[in-house]
């Protein structure tokens, strides 16, 4: 189906990627799916207590969307903390283990065989990996996340390990555009300033981003901080100078760009979500995480619609977003394992076990715990 075909609130439903509460897919998620009114869904630890029924909430979501209209299965699984499968997934250690070994083969490995049991449960696409340098030892929220701190390092094993991810046909996601790793402050609670230039963020923040555009990863995400000598008015979700500008023009990525949660403070605490989802999408982003709150999904819709009636150019705006991202799903659509006993041989398999035990040791070995 193309985007150019839909109704004006299907188009606009493609827009946006939400999360939701329990363990099956909810009935008023189930129908927007159904109605063309959802690009997909984010799962998190909440939804996903064990193998079988992860498996079976991702079956759901990619039966309620259809063929037509093949949604995101999404979820965060970077390694380290920031992993949200349920055993017997394996445990990738933290990218900074990772990246200190110094292989990129190994991270390109690694991230196959993510990929390769996220197809299986039913995922195609992970919020993976963090393309963020570890350049301040205070970031409450980086940190180990990154792949390390030298923009070569993390430029490497971060493409090697999102090409990784592809070649599983799982989409892959750099982030943080356009970088989140010298800020003091969570954008989970409070909004962060980057105050650098831009020699500095083209040496140090940029580069990775560069590297991804280049080796053509299939999505980013953007950062809600401010990055003063680029926009100092507004987050870098919600400014054209930055997604648009400097992300599309500059660095020249082609793939779909994903705002991160419009519930995190750094946004919500100044933007009502009708604003923000607005705001983001003329900005440049594509697709639009609303990661819990179904409300607040209802209500960013109304607004894009209405937003699209008023505005021809919006209109426009919002159906290049839609093309780029229902071609990436189309490309890479979910595929889960057809039954309990096949899902079973395909997650835990002891060569991932073997890896990622493989990359702790080696890491041990270069004097990084």
């Amino acid at each position: 189906m193309r985007p150019s075909d839909l109704s004006l609130p299907k188009l606009c439903g493609q827009l946006i990627v939400g999360g939701f509460p329990g363990t099956t897919l909810p009935d008023a998620y189930a129908e927007a799916l159904r109605a063309g009114l959802r690009g997909g869904a984010i799962l998190f630890r909440r939804n996903v207590p064990d193998l079988a029924t992860t498996h079976a909430l991702c079956c759901a979501i990619r039966d309620a969307a259809g063929p037509d209209l093949p949604p995101f299965i999404g979820v965060d699984q970077e390694g380290g903390r920031v992993a949200r499968m349920p055993s017997p997934f394996p445990k990738l250690p933290p990218m900074r283990l990772l990246g200190a070994v110094g292989d990129a083969s190994l991270a390109r490995r690694a991230g196959r065989l993510i990929g390769e049991e996220l197809r299986a449960t039913g995922f195609n696409l992970d919020f993976a990996p963090v393309l963020d340098v570890d350049s301040n030892p205070d970031n409450p929220i980086i940190g180990d996340r990154s792949f390390g701190r030298a923009p070569a390092d993390v430029a490497a094993f971060a493409v090697a390990f999102g090409l990784g991810l592809e070649e599983a046909s799982v989409l892959s996601c750099g982030k943080h555009f356009p970088g989140h790793g010298d800020t003091s402050v969570d954008s989970h609670v409070g909004l962060p300033i980057v105050h650098h230039g831009r020699e500095r963020l083209d040496a140090i923040e940029l580069a990775p981003f560069r590297a991804a555009a280049a080796a053509g990863l299939g999505t980013m995400m953007t950062a809600h901080v401010v990055v003063t000598s680029i926009d100092a008015k507004v987050p870098a979700t919600l400014s054209r100078a930055v997604c648009t500008d400097l992300l599309r023009g500059d660095v020249g990525f082609r793939g779909v760009l994903f705002s991160d949660d419009l519930e995190m403070a750094a946004v919500a605490a100044q933007y009502r979500v009708e604003e923000s989802a607005v705001a983001a999408v003329r900005a440049g982003c594509d697709v639009l995480l609303i990661c819990s709150n179904m409300e607040w999904q209802e209500r960013a819709l109304a607004a894009l619609v209405a937003e699209a009636e008023r505005d021809h150019a919006f209109r426009e705006r919002c159906l290049e977003a839609a093309e780029r991202g229902l071609a990436a799903r189309s490309k890479m659509p979910p595929k889960p394992a057809p039954d309990a006993e096949a899902l079973a041989s395909l997650v835990g398999r002891p060569e991932s076990v073997a890896l990622f035990e493989e990359i702790t040791r080696r890491a041990a070995e270069a004097g990084v715990a």
